[in-house]
C-alpha cells in the first residue's frame, strides 16, 4: 500500500511539473491582445492588409510565428517588440484564430 501511495504522489508531481512547464512557455493572450492592438492593428486595417485572428487557422497562425524574420512587417517594430511580446501576440491570434474553440468576433 506504501509503494502504491508514493507512485501516485510521484505521478502527480510530474503532471503538476508538466503543466506549469507547458504554461510557462506558452503567451498571455490577454497581454497579446493589448500588444497587437498597440503594434500590429496601427497598420493593419488601416493601410495595411486587414489582419485579424479571424484571417487565419491555429495551423496558419503557428507556421508565420514558427519563424517571425520572415513576418513583413519585423523590421518596422523589431526594436520595440520584445520574442515574448511575439509569443503573446501569437498567442491571442491563435487563440482566436478562425477554427479556434472560441473564434474571435471583432479585433
Amino acid at each position: 500500500m506504501n509503494r502504491r501511495f508514493v507512485s501516485i504522489i510521484a505521478a502527480l508531481v510530474m503532471v503538476v511539473t508538466v503543466s506549469a512547464v507547458a504554461l510557462a512557455e506558452g503567451g498571455n493572450a490577454r497581454k497579446g491582445k493589448y500588444l497587437y492592438r498597440k503594434n500590429c492593428r496601427t497598420c493593419h486595417g488601416t493601410t495595411a492588409s486587414d489582419l485579424s485572428p479571424m484571417s487565419k487557422t491555429q495551423a496558419e497562425w503557428t507556421k508565420v510565428f514558427a519563424k517571425p524574420e520572415t513576418i513583413p512587417c519585423n523590421k518596422e517594430w523589431k526594436a520595440t517588440v520584445t520574442g515574448q511580446d511575439l509569443t503573446d501576440i501569437n498567442s491571442y491570434l491563435y487563440d482566436y484564430a478562425k477554427d479556434s474553440p472560441t473564434p474571435a468576433k471583432c479585433s
